[in-house]
């Protein structure tokens, strides 16, 4: 039972549907640990009451929220003022209200790579980033600006493989290639501790019996495989990289430190990783 005072901060987390969010559970988890006045909830936003939303944020002096599908690229324009990371990737994840000035941040790029930098991943290695999607571009733009060696973009379709393959190559020239869809030629480009990562929805629940690739080929045992995917824990993606005994990364990494970078743009401190992460793998293991 939180204690809500007249003193009580609020945060939370805005997307329609809602319901589905773990945020809540480690958000409210780390401000109960560090003793801290604040509470976070779930606001359900249809897609035709965004406006009604960030004039509700200010109104109600709500102090920050996390935003989620399907308003993080809808809501750039309604802001006060973007990090330069927001402005290059078009999508918000994250608003910080500073004294009723909304300030849009996207941390999927960070909590991706401290992720994978947790699993041992080194960025002098190739990274296959399957999708081009609104994470794909996040991860991709993130990983660009921290010095990652070489990336490939693996899409079906090739247009939106092309724009954010352009898109990365003008923040570092040549650093981005496009490998046809196909397992043979993923197969052929994944060398020793390159990294593979599908930024699809491909495999989330309820539909695990679905894959990007279904195939088991072009997994390895010296090489690191992450889903984003969280839901179920262990995609079939995951399980078949498993199988041949890769590094495999489990989506509620990403999850976990996106949303640990949120709360310090919150709150100024340092978020409770550890006691984050145990919140999150009770519920979902």
């Amino acid at each position: 039972m939180y204690n809500v005072l007249g003193t009580t901060k609020l945060f939370g987390i805005i997307g329609w549907p809602i319901e589905q969010s773990l945020s809540p559970i480690i958000h409210n988890g780390a401000f109960k640990y560090l003793d801290l006045d604040c509470l976070y909830v779930p606001f359900p936003v249809k897609p035709d009451l965004l406006d009604q939303s960030i004039l509700g944020l200010k109104a109600l002096s709500i102090k920050g929220v996390n935003v989620t599908i399907p308003h993080k690229e809808k809501i750039v324009d309604k802001l006060d003022e973007l990090s330069a990371e927001a402005a290059h990737i078009g999508a918000v994840n994250t608003i910080n209200n500073e004294e009723g000035k909304l300030k849009g941040y996207n941390t999927d790029g960070e909590g991706f790579l401290r992720a994978i930098e947790n699993a041992g991943v080194d960025l002098d290695n190739k990274v296959i980033i399957i999708g081009a999607g609104g994470a794909a571009r996040a991860i991709g733009i993130h990983l660009v600006t921290k010095g990652v060696k070489e990336i490939f973009i693996c899409n079906r379709t090739l247009n939106n493989a092309e724009k954010l393959k352009d898109d990365i190559n003008k923040i570092c020239p040549a650093t981005c290639k496009i490998v046809p869809f196909e397992t043979k030629c993923i197969r052929d480009i994944i060398g020793k501790n390159d990294l593979i990562v599908n930024t699809t929805s491909l495999g989330m629940a309820p539909n695990i019996e679905e894959s990007p690739i279904m195939t088991e080929d072009i997994f390895r045992n010296d090489i690191h495989v992450c889903d984003i995917v969280y839901n179920p824990l262990e995609t079939l993606f995951l399980k078949n990289a498993r199988k041949k005994g890769s590094n495999i990364i489990y989506g509620y990494e990403m999850l976990l430190y996106q949303g640990a970078a949120a709360f310090e743009i919150w709150t100024g401190k340092k978020a409770p990783v550890e006691i984050m992460r145990r919140l999150l793998e009770s519920y979902l293991l």
